[in-house]
Parts: C-alpha cells; structure tokens; sequence
C-alpha cells in the first residue's frame, strides 16, 4: 500500500470546554499541543481558534495569532486552516483568519446541512461557561450555510488568489457530487484530498457501509485523481478510521472529532490519538507519510509561501 497521511485536528468548534479538561483551549495550548502531534506522526494539522477566556469557538485572526507563528515556526507539519469555523458564524467571520494566513491547506464543507449536537445534553455535567449549554441547545434548529456561491467564493479567495489547497469535507453522498461540479467548471484541479466526515448528526452515519459506497462512488467520479481521508465522530473514531487505513485511505485523529482514546477514558491530548492511530496503521504495512511527502503528494505551495506572522 501507499503512505498514509494522519491529519489532527486540535480543538474543532464542536466540544466545549466543560467536557474534559485536556481539550486545548488558549494559543499557548493548541500550540503545544500541535507540536507533540506533529512529532508523534502528524503531517497535517487542522486548525481552529477559540477565545481563551471563555474557551469559545473563534474565527478572530488575533486568536488564530496565537498559535499559527509557533507551529509555523516549531515543526514542517502542513497548516490546514479551518473555513468552516463554526456553523453559528457568518462567512466573513469564518474567511477573516484563512485570508490573512494565506495557508498551504484549508478545509471546505461541501454543503449546506443540518448541524446537531444537542445530543452531547444527555450527559450530565458542570458547565464552566454560561455559552455551552444555550450553544448546544440551539442546535436543534441550526443549519450550517455553505452554498454553491459560499463555496465558489472559498475556492476563488483561498485558492485562485492565494494558493492554498483544500481539505474537502464531505459529510454526505451529495457533497462528493457538488465536488465533482467544481471540478468540471475547472474551479479545482487534481488531486482531490477528499475527508469522508461520519456521525455528526444531520451527515452520514458512521456505517462501515457508508464507507464503502463513499469510496465506490469517489472511485466514479474522480477515478485516480483523488485521495480520501476519514474522521468519526465519537466512539466511532478508532474503528472507523482503521478500516479506512485498511481501504487504502488516510486517516483524521484529534480532539475535534472524539475526546476520549479508549471506552470511557479521556486522551490526555491529541498526540496520543497520533500515537494509537499511527502504532495501527503501521501494524497493518502502511507508511506514515513525512509533511514534505505530503507536499508533494498534494501539490502544495510550501510553508514558506504562507504568512505566519
């Protein structure tokens, strides 16, 4: 089989901070804890922001400041920028950090969908902050805007004007054909770095046999020009995102998408969703892939074309 890109997602704009106490939450920690993912494995970090007082999502490119020059400056891992920000924020406010970083990578949604998390309720909990409970709550009437026009306004401002590559997250079937639209409009050119998304609520549900048709259908649309990743959500994280390794595919850790690194155990910090994920895919022959690999697999710009301040 080929090398295989881990992706870690540090903090995401899902989990709040009362969840557990390892999520990483200001600069100083997103930083470090970004660079002992990318010593553990590594090779492309995900990146979102959160106010470091209250721990709240952030699209502020003074919070993104906060971490971007260290891990630029720190490790070779890719900088993979959020678009998605949170589903609660304007496109401007989920664009303003990405624009300014002009980075080598950037995720983009490939739809407009519901966004649930009004389940992670059921459990029981002291609330640190009076946002977490109202912002999970509203949930159950949130739709997250990424249009034809959000997304060709994304593609064109990050990609045309500025270089960077993207993350394609696609939460449902229809996203992969809304993809393969870009891509005959000449938007996008190959290879397509593709992240089947399974278990948030109002996408795929984390079904082996979602994966399977994921991949049978990728496999149609774009033949050999594209590579696919897969993140869980959850519980469904370690075992879902193996028998992606085992198809051939790359794979997403990181507290954005699970807290815990075994049944009822919170990881301690995303390097060790790194180290578990890596000692499974290299059991199963696989290579992990260095970041300047990926660079090239991708066909980045390079670190030195980004901004990092």
């Amino acid at each position: 089989m080929t090398g295989i890109i881990i992706t870690c997602a540090l903090t995401g704009s899902i989990h709040t901070p009362s969840m557990s106490s390892h999520l990483p939450v200001t600069g100083a920690d997103i930083a470090a804890q970004g660079l002992e993912a990318a010593q553990a494995g590594a090779a492309i970090l995900h990146l979102h922001a959160r106010d470091p007082d209250t721990g709240r999502p952030s699209a502020r490119p003074e919070h993104f400041a906060g971490f971007v020059p260290d891990l630029a400056g720190g490790c070779d891992a890719v900088l993979n920028l959020s678009t998605g920000g949170s589903a609660v924020m304007t496109l401007d406010e989920r664009l303003a950090a990405p624009l300014a970083v002009a980075p080598e990578m950037a995720s983009l949604n490939m739809g407009t969908m519901n966004f649930a998390l009004y389940p992670m309720l059921a459990r029981d909990r002291a609330w640190h902050h009076d946002w977490e409970r109202p912002f999970l709550e509203a949930s159950d009437d949130l739709v997250f805007k990424n249009t034809p026009r959000d997304i060709l306004r994304i593609l064109t401002s990050l990609g045309t004007d500025r270089g960077a590559r993207f993350e394609f997250e696609c939460y449902d079937l229809s996203h992969l054909y809304m993809l393969r639209h870009f891509a005959d409009r000449g938007v996008i050119r190959p290879p397509y770095f593709i992240q089947f998304v399974f278990g948030v609520l109002g996408g795929m549900g984390p079904d082996p046999e979602n994966l399977t048709h994921m991949v049978r259908i990728a496999d149609k649309l774009f033949g050999d020009d594209y590579l696919f990743s897969v993140l869980a959500a959850g519980r469904f994280q370690m075992p879902l995102i193996t028998m992606a390794a085992a198809m051939g595919g790359h794979v997403r850790v990181g507290l954005e998408d699970s807290l815990t690194i075994a049944r009822g155990q919170l990881a301690r910090s995303n390097a060790e969703q790194v180290v578990k994920i890596r000692e499974i895919v290299e059991r199963l022959g696989r290579v992990v892939m260095t970041p300047d690999q990926v660079r090239d697999t991708l066909r980045l710009k390079g670190a030195d074309a980004i901004n990092a301040g």
